[in-house]
C-alpha cells in the first residue's frame, strides 16, 4: 500500500496524535461508523445502511473520571483494553479541524453531529467551544450529551443551549437507583449520583423543552423488565425521550464477564418504550408476570410489530423529524441478530422479531389480576 493512500495517512496521523498527547479540544474520537462515512476509514455497512448522525467524543490524556463498571472508557481497565472501544465498536481519534472540514464536505448525507461529554474538568468549557463552533460552521442540528456530574447549575444548560445545542442528552443508563449505585456511584467508587442526574433531566427539560432531552437506558444491567418499563413511563412523564441501549460487555471493564440480555427481554423492552413513548399505552396498562417480565401489553401490538418501528434505533431527530441518531451496529456484530435496526426491517426481520418478542417469558400466560 502506498504512503499517499489516504486511508493510511489518516491512521498514520491518528497514531501521531497518541504519540504527541494532545487532546480535546484540539482533538477529538468519533465512532468507526463516522470515520467510514466522512471518507477517514474504508469499509462497507452491512446491508447498506447509512450512518445519519455524526457522533463526536471528547477525549483527554487523563481519561475519563467516572468509574462506570460497564463502560469501555472506564479509568481502570487494562492497557491493552482501555480507550480502544466504547459502545461495542472502535472510536479512532482525529484532529476537531480535520472532522470539521470533512463534516462539511458530506453535511448533505447527515441529519445531526452529537457531542458527548466525558467526565473530565476540562469537558464543559471545551463543549461550549466545540458545540459553537459545529453551529457555526455546520448546517446540521447538533445534540449535546452532558456529563450531569459536571453540571451544578440550570445556568449551565442554558449556555450550552445558548452555544447551539437543540437537543439535550443525559446518560442515566440504569433503570434503578440500587443498580446505579453498584455500577456508577459508591458500589465502584465513582462521583456520580442517581438524585443528580434526575435533576439535570428535570431542569434539562425546563430550559430545552418538552421533548428536547433524551435519556439513555441500558438494558441488562440487572433490573426486571418492570423496573425498566416504570423508568420510561417516568421518563416520559418529565417530558422527556427514553433512548434504548442493549448491555454489551466491554472488554477490560468490571462487567466484561457479564451476558448480555436475552433478545426477547430486549424486544419487549423495545415495545413498551415505543408504546410509551407514543402515548399508545402507559407502564399501567401492560401486565407482568410472577417475574416481573411483560407478558401482555394491554393493547393490539400486531400493526406496530407489522411495521418494525419499534425495533428501530432510537436517538434524537434530524430536521424532519425522524430519527437521526442511528448508530450502525453499535449494540451487536453485523451478521448476527441486530439488536437495533439502523433502517426500517423487512418482512423477513419482522418474522424474526415476532418469533423473538416473547422468548425467554418463564411465565408465557398469567392470569391478569
Amino acid at each position: 500500500m502506498s504512503n499517499t493512500h489516504p486511508y493510511r495517512s489518516q491512521g498514520e496521523r491518528a497514531q501521531e496524535i497518541e504519540e504527541m498527547g494532545l487532546e480535546s479540544p484540539e482533538v477529538i474520537q468519533t465512532s468507526l461508523a463516522a470515520a467510514m462515512t466522512l471518507g477517514l476509514k474504508g469499509g462497507i455497512f452491512y446491508r447498506d445502511a447509512k450512518l445519519t448522525c455524526l457522533n463526536l467524543l471528547l477525549t483527554y490524556q487523563e481519561g475519563c473520571q467516572g468509574r462506570c463498571g460497564y463502560c469501555g472508557l472506564e479509568q481502570k481497565r487494562s492497557e491493552k483494553t482501555k480507550g480502544t472501544t466504547f459502545i461495542r465498536v472502535a472510536w479512532p481519534t482525529y484532529s476537531f479541524d480535520l472532522i470539521l472540514e470533512r463534516t462539511k464536505q458530506y453535511q448533505n448525507s447527515l441529519k445531526r453531529i452529537c457531542l458527548s461529554m466525558i467526565t473530565h474538568k476540562k469537558a464543559f468549557e471545551d463543549s461550549l467551544n466545540l458545540v459553537s463552533r459545529l453551529h457555526r460552521e455546520v448546517n446540521l442540528p447538533v445534540s449535546i450529551l452532558c456529563a450531569p456530574t459536571l453540571i451544578r447549575k440550570t445556568e449551565d444548560l442554558q449556555k450550552l443551549k445558548e452555544a447551539g445545542a437543540d437537543q439535550l442528552g443525559v446518560s442515566i443508563d440504569t433503570a434503578t437507583a440500587e443498580i446505579f449505585q453498584k455500577y456508577r456511584g459508591k458500589g465502584v467508587r465513582g462521583p456520580h449520583r442517581w438524585d443528580h442526574y434526575w435533576e439535570i433531566l428535570r431542569k434539562g427539560v425546563a430550559v430545552f423543552g418538552q421533548g428536547q432531552v433524551s435519556v439513555h437506558l441500558i438494558v441488562g444491567l440487572g433490573e426486571s423488565e418492570q423496573e425498566m418499563v416504570r423508568t420510561f413511563q417516568q421518563v416520559h412523564d418529565l417530558g422527556a425521550v427514553a433512548h434504548l441501549f442493549s448491555f454489551y460487555p466491554e472488554p477490560g471493564s468490571a462487567l466484561a464477564e457479564k451476558a448480555a440480555p436475552s433478545i426477547g427481554q430486549y424486544r419487549r423492552m423495545q415495545l413498551a418504550r415505543y408504546l410509551i413513548m407514543n402515548d399508545l399505552a402507559s407502564a399501567k396498562t401492560m401486565h407482568y408476570n410472577s417475574y416481573e417480565q411483560v407478558y401482555d401489553f394491554g393493547m393490539d401490538v400486531e400493526p406496530f410489530v407489522a411495521s418494525g418501528q419499534p425495533f428501530r434505533t432510537s436517538g434524537c431527530p434530524g430536521k424532519d423529524g425522524e430519527t437521526a441518531c442511528n448508530r450502525p451496529y453499535g449494540n451487536e456484530r453485523p451478521g448476527i441478530t441486530l439488536a437495533n435496526y439502523p433502517f426500517i426491517p423487512n418482512m423477513r426481520d419482522v418474522k424474526q422479531i415476532r418469533d423473538e418478542l416473547y422468548a425467554g417469558l418463564i411465565e408465557f400466560r398469567e392470569k391478569k389480576e
